[in-house]
Parts: structure tokens; C-alpha cells; sequence
């Protein structure tokens, strides 16, 4: 879907912000770059719609050179969302979404069908927010807002520069999770931009860490980042807490549930599904304070699961990990 081959940028006064880089982005995929401020990320995210011009290689999007296009109508396929959200002040949020596909030419009945559609979506009520500006709404719905006008237009590629970063902890956790039922719902090829590796790696479907110098220095599903990192950097940089973000990532596997044996339903208190990751099952075990928690497919239980369970399941991950050989 999007490949980048010896990608570099080199600005004119000598400063190196990327360096021959090699990428390809999967469609439907949610890649997201994180690294140090300054290692190159948020340019290489700027080089795919050409804000920003490679000094060398190349940048392909469905195969198609993007350096051969009128940057004006590259952009208008590509949706992209920033911290900063960048809404219109005086206009309405209806009317915000509905800026792009009126920029298309569309009707400006079926643009607003659209916009009332995508807030919908980004779980904005149009009856309540359609009419209101954009300093009416908190920073949390301002970024739904510009996640629901990057997508009017049907972008197949959403570019996404720390677009949560602006907002506290809870808020970014809820925007997070809508957005991953958003990309799985949509299916759109997402490059998305983070500084923060718990981001990152509860995103991604890969991982591309970038080093000072604008060198990539590891390419790789989360968890095989955070088993096997590539290098001293990408270790230091997924830092010490790496067992936890590990559980986070690693789905659980039902060979490591056991059977409920006699164990009533209601004596498990809250449950878990059976595609939850290992993070998640610790995250209920510590709230309940109970030895066990009940694992569900469905509205059927269909066993349980123990911290004795949730390290089996953490080690085997550790172990198939080194067998699959060294890290990308």
C-alpha cells in the first residue's frame, strides 16, 4: 500500500532529519513511528503527502510514485490529522466536516448526510455538536471532530501526527480505543505518529522506532519490539517497564485457561473475553482481588484464569518469540 525505498531528507543547512529509509505500510494496516523528539518521525509522515520533499528516493502509494503528482490532489486522498486539530474557529462542526467533500464538488445536502454520518461515527450526536464551534467542545471532542473531517472524503491512507497528545491520560485512553474500533470498522491504512512507546505499542499492528539522526532502528510487531529489541537503543528506549507493556500485547492463548471445575459462575465475578490480552486479565485479577478470573466466549464461560496461568502464557510468548530468530 505504502512503500518507502531509500527514503532521506537532508535540509539545506546540513541537518540530516531521515536516512535511507525502507518502510512498506500493509493495507489496512496501523503502523505507528515513535522516537525521540527530532529522530525524524513527524517528517517522514509529512514526506508521505508531500508537505515536506524527499531529498532522495522514493514514496509509493499503490504502487504510484507520489512525487509525480500535483501535491494539492494527493493531499485531498490522504486524510491527515494533527495535535493541534487545526478546526475552522467560526464555523459550525457540521461544518467543518463537511469541508473536504464540498471541496470535491459534492452536493451540499449529501456532504452534510456525510459529516452527520462520520460524527456518528467518531461518537458525536450531530443533534447535540453539529451546531456548535469548535471552542464549544472539550480538547477530546475537538480531536473526534478531526478525525471524523479526515475521513470524509473516504481517504484509503489517514496520517496521524500525535493527534492525542494534547489531552489528559483518560481521555487519550477512551480516544485510543475508538479509534482502534474506527480503523478495524473502516479498514483504512493508518501511519500514525507518537512519541509515547505505550502508544505505540497498544495501537500498532507494527512498530517502527526511529533513533536520533533519523536512522530506523527496529521494524516489528509489538510484542517481538518489546521480547527482542534490535538494539541497545530500542531497549533503552522501550525502557524498564517492558514486562508490563509485554502483557498488553500478548494475547491470551485459551490453552492456558482451565476448566471452571466445579468453580460457579457467580463466584468469578467480572469476566474476561476470550480474545482479552494478558494485560488486560491482570488489569481485572487486581481490581477483584480474587485468586481466578472467568473467561467468557460470548455469553458462555468457558474457564478460567490464574496469575499461574497469565506466566505460563507470558513465558511460552517469550519463548516462541525466540525461536522465530533475531528481531527485524
Amino acid at each position: 500500500m505504502i512503500r518507502l525505498s531509500g527514503v532521506g531528507k537532508t535540509y539545506d543547512d546540513g541537518t540530516v532529519a531521515v536516512q535511507h529509509l525502507d518502510l512498506e505500510v500493509r493495507r489496512g494496516e496501523l503502523v505507528c513511528l515513535v522516537g525521540p523528539s527530532g529522530c525524524g518521525k513527524s517528517t517522514t509522515l509529512k514526506m508521505i503527502n508531500r508537505m515536506i520533499e524527499p531529498s532522495a528516493g522514493t514514496i509509493e502509494i499503490d504502487g504510484q510514485d507520489v512525487t509525480g503528482r500535483d501535491p494539492v490532489e494527493l493531499r485531498r486522498g490522504i486524510g491527515y490529522v494533527i495535535q493541534e486539530v487545526g478546526l475552522f474557529p467560526h464555523q459550525k462542526v457540521i461544518t467543518n466536516v463537511m469541508t473536504v467533500p464540498l471541496l470535491y464538488g459534492e452536493p451540499k445536502q449529501k456532504a452534510r448526510e456525510r459529516a452527520r454520518e462520520l460524527l456518528e461515527l467518531v461518537g458525536l450526536d450531530p443533534a447535540t455538536y453539529g451546531d456548535r464551534y469548535p471552542h464549544q467542545l472539550s480538547g477530546g471532542q475537538q480531536q473526534r471532530v478531526g478525525v471524523a473531517r479526515a475521513l470524509a472524503a473516504h481517504p484509503p491512507v489517514l496520517l496521524m501526527d500525535e493527534p492525542f497528545g494534547a489531552v489528559d491520560p483518560l481521555v487519550r485512553l477512551r480516544l485510543q480505543d475508538e479509534f482502534l474500533r474506527l480503523q478495524d470498522e473502516l479498514g483504512v491504512t493508518v501511519v500514525f505518529v507518537t512519541h509515547d512507546i505505550d502508544e505505540a505499542v497498544r495501537l500498532g499492528d507494527r512498530v517502527a522506532v526511529f533513533a536520533t539522526g533519523g536512522r530506523l532502528a527496529q521494524y516489528d510487531t509489538p510484542a517481538r519490539l518489546l521480547g527482542r529489541p534490535a538494539d541497545d537503543f530500542v531497549a533503552d528506549f522501550v525502557g524498564s517497564t517492558t514486562g508490563l507493556r509485554r502483557l498488553q500485547v500478548i494475547p491470551l492463548d485459551p490453552a492456558h485457561v482451565e476448566p471452571l471445575d466445579g468453580v460457579r459462575a457467580g463466584d468469578l465475578g467480572a469476566a474476561i473475553d476470550v480474545d482479552s490480552t494478558l494485560g488486560e486479565a491482570l488489569t481485572v485479577l487486581l481490581r477483584e482481588d480474587r485468586g481466578m478470573v472467568g473467561v467468557k466466549q460470548g455469553a458462555q464461560f468457558v474457564g478460567v484464569l490464574t496469575p499461574n496461568g497469565i506466566h505460563r502464557a507470558l513465558r511460552a510468548a517469550l519463548a516462541e518469540m525466540a525461536e522465530a530468530g533475531p528481531p527485524s
